[in-house]
């Protein structure tokens, strides 16, 4: 039996005003992922001059989909000082254990040429019994949700959202930069598993003009004091 693991490198790249999620697979018989790098200049992240920058990374989940481990990563110049597009680390400099932060990612299948699941045919009859209601796309939500356990990331529930097509996936609640990680790996496995089903995902907040819901991602946020008995 080969001693070789593969770790599926997830980072976000520098692209504006929205990043896009970038991957690459080391297979390597180290136990844990290692320190790599990548050509930032194909990335919105360096000059061709001087292209390279470096992943660190910062949390490793079983993955059920394709390599062994995936890994969040953030990104760092060639010099290691965090690279610009790095967030996170401004993140992490100021968030302390007692905030705990809890994300509700709403977001809608979509077919290849663009059009909501569901919407083939025109548009359906009105919204108002699909949410937490029959809802197209259930077996996707599903196998995502089982995926994410599987993974080991924080999420705590689904539902059908408000729109047909529409969906939800609730994660956390706990450290700020720990439950952001996990919903970008679990926005990278909801992408993965479209891929199979000929789908594709969309977190666009309002992809149907008129009396249709719209996509958000809703931010819960508790201090030590608010959880505590009487506290608000």
């Amino acid at each position: 039996m080969s001693d070789i693991k593969t770790y599926e490198y997830i980072w976000l790249d520098g692209f504006k005003p929205e990043p896009s999620m970038r991957s690459k697979i080391k297979a390597t018989t180290e136990d844990s992922a290692p320190e790599w790098s990548f050509d930032g200049s194909s990335t919105e992240q360096a000059e061709g001059s001087s292209s390279d920058c470096l992943l660190l990374p910062v949390q490793t989940y079983d993955n059920p989909t394709f390599s062994d481990y995936l890994v969040m990563c953030q990104v760092h110049a060639a010099d290691h000082t965090v690279h610009p597009s790095n967030t996170r680390a401004a993140a992490e400099a100021v968030v302390t254990d007692d905030w705990w932060f809890g994300f509700e990612q709403e977001y809608f299948f979509t077919n290849k040429d663009g059009s909501p699941l569901g919407w083939e045919e025109g548009e359906p009859r009105p919204q108002g019994d699909y949410y937490c209601g029959r809802n197209i796309g259930e077996n996707v939500s599903r196998e995502h949700l089982n995926a994410c356990i599987d993974a080991g990331l924080s999420i705590c529930g689904t539902n059908a959202e408000v729109m047909l097509g529409q969906w939800e996936y609730q994660i956390g609640a706990g450290r700020a930069v720990d439950m952001s990680d996990d919903l970008w790996v679990a926005r990278w496995l909801l992408e993965r598993i479209c891929e199979k089903h000929g789908l594709s995902v969309s977190l666009y907040p309002k992809p149907i003009e008129g009396d249709w819901n719209g996509a958000g991602c809703h931010t819960n946020f508790s201090t030590k004091e608010m959880r505590q008995d009487g506290g608000r």
